[in-house]
């Protein structure tokens, strides 16, 4: 999909807040808000948005600790590399996972209660799967930066 100036302008608004009315979105771009309610649709239809989503503080909830787990398999037939990520998939704690080329094979993002939780998470996700070699645990100390927003300056390349 070719995206214009009007779909960056929108998709820049809707990263920083998607509960933005359409009526506000639509005075931000010079749009009404049919216009926008169109491009909006479109832009879902075409694949370029996925999903709203609202983004809850972990710990608020909990989940204080945030993991970040480097994890190399043993072998590395599809069928088993299929069967982690279905295993990752399935874990609520689970927030992100990358299937990566490098020094290890995946690296996962997870938050969790405490240790004694990323213990159990470790034995179930890690040590039953019997295709794990060996994973790098690294703690977070403080939060830098978490985001998923995409940069739009090449959009209209």
């Amino acid at each position: 999909m070719s995206l214009d100036s009007y779909d960056v302008a929108l998709l820049a608004a809707i990263q920083r807040d998607a509960t933005t009315p359409q009526h506000a979105l639509g005075a931000q771009v010079n749009l009404s808000s049919a216009a926008v309610n169109r491009r909006l649709r479109k832009l879902a239809d075409e694949g370029v948005t996925r999903k709203t989503v609202t983004l809850v503080n972990p710990a608020s909830v909990g989940y204080p600790l945030t993991v970040i787990t480097e994890v190399e398999v043993e072998n590395e037939r599809l069928d088993l590399l299929d069967a982690m990520k279905r295993s990752f998939l399935a874990c609520p704690q689970v927030q992100q996972c990358y299937y990566v080329a490098g020094e290890c094979d995946f690296v996962v993002i997870m938050v969790v209660r405490d240790m004694a939780q990323y213990t159990e998470l470790t034995r179930a996700l890690f040590f039953e799967s019997n295709n794990v070699k060996r994973f790098k645990t690294l703690v977070t100390m403080s939060h830098v930066k978490a985001g998923l927003e995409v940069p739009l300056d090449a959009a209209q390349k």
